[in-house]
């Protein structure tokens, strides 16, 4: 097997042993062991078990960017579909990344300082494409101007997606919320709109 396929084949076994047992409960030699494996194997491509997770957990989140700037680079939607288009994906995305979830459980628990980088990259990109949406909104006439408040508004959008992380991921309250995104994104889309 190639040095590729090997990684990739890890890679999965963890993802999904990391998804189902957490980061803790999960252990080099099992994952070894499921992706019939050496365990020097594991150690050839990742330094550590936290190292591996960090790159599970970024898949995931390249995974949730990927799907997400189909919709931010969609030039044939205006900005309060496209920003309703995004925070439904975001939000649907999130709900099936069961090893993002390990990282916000551990925000409660124990801090994982090894992927803090993955976490704060993640939220300036958000950041970015958010005010994207909302710029592109300003232009269409259909958003207030945000210029004087804008970087205080992303970082409020960002803690308010962020806080309901806990609840839908974690409390498994996303699906009996989740029929009512609409209307609760036609609240976010009315406060921006002028």
């Amino acid at each position: 097997m190639s040095v590729n396929k090997t990684k990739n084949k890890i890679l999965n076994v963890a993802s999904s042993l990391f998804g189902r047992y957490g980061f803790y409960k999960t252990s080099m030699d099992e994952i070894a062991k499921i992706a019939r494996r050496a365990k020097g194997s594991l150690y050839y491509h990742f330094k550590s078990k936290e190292d591996l997770f960090t790159d599970v957990v970024e898949i995931e989140i390249k995974n949730l960017k990927k799907q997400l700037s189909v919709i931010t680079n969609d030039n044939n939607l205006s900005a309060d579909i496209k920003i309703k288009k995004y925070m439904i994906k975001r939000m649907e995305l999130l709900n099936s990344a069961a090893n993002y979830h390990e990282t916000i459980k551990a925000d409660f628990f124990e801090h994982f300082n090894f992927i803090d980088d993955l976490r704060s990259e993640l939220d300036k990109w958000e950041k970015d494409k958010i005010k994207n949406i909302i710029s592109q909104g300003v232009n269409e006439g259909i958003f207030e101007n945000q210029n004087n408040n804008m970087e205080v508004l992303l970082d409020v959008l960002i803690m308010v997606l962020k806080g309901l992380e806990i609840p839908f991921f974690l409390q498994n309250k996303y699906q009996k919320y989740s029929p009512y995104f609409d209307n609760l994104l036609k609240i976010l889309i009315k406060g921006l709109s002028k």
